[in-house]
């Protein structure tokens, strides 16, 4: 099967940024240590600092599924329950 890339858009309520920041910072060391993880980066817009969105690759769609089911992943749920407006994910396979 081929990589998998994912756009994950997140924008916090105005009042929750720092909250959503920093439990999306708390995904990034234990994402990257999973099988199957490639790529994922965590970036910041410069005009609305409330978007968010991560780019990222793995070695299969089955891989990433066992992420979105892991625990860090419910845990930042949870965490962030309430301070998110959006949360929009977008497969994609690259064509050239």
């Amino acid at each position: 099967m081929a990589k998998l890339t994912i756009v994950a858009n997140i924008i916090a309520k105005a009042d929750k940024i720092d909250l959503v920041k920093a439990e999306l910072e708390k995904l990034i060391p234990v994402t990257r240590a999973e099988v199957g993880c490639l790529q994922y980066d965590l970036h910041q817009d410069n005009e609305n600092p409330a978007r968010f969105m991560f780019y990222e690759n793995w070695e299969s769609r089955e891989l990433w599924q066992l992420h979105m089911g892991a625990q860090h992943l419910k845990d930042y749920l949870a965490a962030s329950d309430g301070a998110v407006e959006v949360f929009t994910v977008n497969e994609l396979s690259h064509i050239g």
